[in-house]
């Protein structure tokens, strides 16, 4: 088992991290945040479940996402940064089921979750997560075809 240094909360600057461990945090938060979504809309059997989270959580979905949040100029400039450093970041796994740009599009999108949690900007995760909920069950995504 290998030896983790324990840190502070305080210890740990989000504009120093590599964009996969932003990215890495950032599904989670981001992955939650839509279970939690499905559930409290009625939505209860797990396979029914793991099918709707995809129109949310998939790579395709999130660079449809991150490629109209920027459209739509919702960023600040600091999530900007996030998102190309996450995006940028190099990889040691290979994209699955996608391809190789829409699985970098995606790392960043997730990144940015990843910062903000790290900020504890919960009121803007929120906001955020809202507006993909939204855009997503309003077809606002459909127009973008990632492979």
């Amino acid at each position: 088992m290998t030896k983790i240094k324990k840190l502070t909360e305080e210890q740990v600057n989000p504009d120093t991290l590599n964009g996969q461990t932003l990215a890495y945090l950032g599904d989670a938060v981001y992955e939650i945040r839509i279970r939690q979504h499905l559930i409290k809309g009625g939505i209860v059997k797990p396979q029914v479940l793991q099918r709707e989270a995809t129109y949310y959580v998939s790579a395709k979905a999130q660079a449809a996402l991150i490629t109209k949040l920027q459209a739509d100029d919702l960023l600040t400039a600091d999530e900007l940064a996030t998102y190309r450093r996450g995006r940028n970041a190099k990889s040691h796994t290979k994209a699955k089921n996608t391809s190789l740009s829409t699985y970098q599009m995606s790392t960043g999108f997730e990144a940015v979750w990843g910062y903000l949690e790290l900020l504890g900007q919960e009121a803007r995760i929120a906001e955020l997560t809202s507006w993909c909920i939204k855009t997503v069950e309003e077809g606002g995504i459909e127009q973008y075809d990632f492979k």
